[in-house]
């Protein structure tokens, strides 16, 4: 009776090493479904960056609006007619002035 016993117990954790360790085994699908879930964040993330792409491509065709506010920012471009103020911060007003040591001696005569 103790043979058989051992027997079926083994019989039975042989059954159960391809359902935990095998091809198809549980952990395999465990490990695939996360790899799944990994995939749709990264598809998700690229959609979003899509369809703002895509929402400036139609500005750009459709309306001017966005073509000028491109050749302002980007390029600089004032229009004829307008005036341009520029304002600094204030630390970018403070103009430092190398030592007199550094300064060459021509312009120093």
């Amino acid at each position: 009776m103790r043979i058989i016993t051992v027997i079926l117990i083994v019989l039975l954790l042989l059954l159960q090493y391809p359902l935990w360790l095998g091809k198809g085994g549980w952990l395999r699908v465990w490990d695939l479904n996360h790899q799944v879930e990994q995939q749709q964040q990264i598809n998700q993330q690229a959609e979003q960056r899509n369809a703002l792409l895509d929402a400036e491509v139609r500005d750009l065709k459709q309306g001017t609006e966005a073509i000028e506010e491109r050749a302002r920012s980007e390029l600089g471009m004032i229009k004829s007619d307008e005036v341009f103020f520029q304002i600094l911060d204030a630390s970018a007003n403070q103009i430092k002035l190398p030592a007199a040591s550094s300064v060459p001696s021509s312009i120093t005569q």
